[in-house]
């Protein structure tokens, strides 16, 4: 089992994403097409969120209604405003996205992710677009053992060792990795690492994108270029 060093890819670009993150959910396709815009190959990885340890957590029924809940007024604010703006850019892009009925662990599916990505790469991309599709429509219990079988299945993509992988080298490689991160200035998803420079949050993509194309031309400034 490979070991990662959280900035060292033989990929030229490094991208790290959480399942429960709608904002890795969004930034996936567009940088799908980096991949084959500039025929690059890249280098997908895990981070698993520890949500609670800063928003909190709470728990909603099948109607919305909270029926548990360890959130500050703050944080709820902060929750609530997160999932407006990602529900509107995944309209504008015809995603559709349900907000989850409370925080998901996802430590297991990120293991499948390390097994898919070191045991048959060619269906990882396939692998993720599923994942993502399946969870943010509340279609897909990422912490059961069961599903994710089931769901390594349906894209035909042996699992006979999987078991062994999560209790053995796949999980210490996916702890082992997420305890790395933070000392290397990796905090959130999606993170993207190209030339050794880090970008946090799926807003840098048109930079990420200029470098990839060589700096040609200004560099993009999203935010204030047309006010200058």
């Amino acid at each position: 089992m490979h070991m990662y060093e959280p900035r060292v890819s033989d990929a030229r670009l490094i991208v790290y994403l959480d399942v429960k993150s709608p904002y890795a959910y969004l930034a996936k396709d567009p940088t799908k097409q980096l991949a084959q815009d500039f025929e690059i190959e890249i280098d997908w990885r895990p981070l698993t969120l520890d949500i609670p340890s800063y928003l909190g957590s709470a728990t909603v029924d099948k109607r919305g209604k909270v029926v548990e809940s360890q959130r500050s007024p703050r944080q709820w604010d902060f929750v609530r405003y997160s999932y407006m703006d990602a529900k509107r850019y995944a309209r504008i892009n015809d995603i559709k996205i349900y907000g989850p009925r409370k925080i998901w662990d996802t430590r297991l599916i990120h293991i499948a992710f390390l097994y898919v990505k070191e045991r048959h790469a060619t269906k990882l991309v396939e692998f993720l677009d599923l994942v993502y599709e399946r969870f943010w429509l509340r279609e897909l219990d990422v912490e059961s053992a069961e599903v994710v079988h089931t769901l390594m299945q349906e894209l035909q993509i042996p699992d006979a060792d999987f078991d062994d992988f999560v209790n053995s080298d796949g999980g210490t490689a996916h702890d082992q990795l997420q305890a790395a991160l933070h000392p290397a200035g990796i905090f959130g998803v999606p993170t993207f690492i190209v030339d050794d420079e880090i970008f946090f949050g799926r807003e840098n993509l048109p930079y990420v994108r200029w470098i990839l194309g060589g700096k040609q031309g200004p560099s993009p400034d999203m935010a204030y270029r047309h006010f200058e």
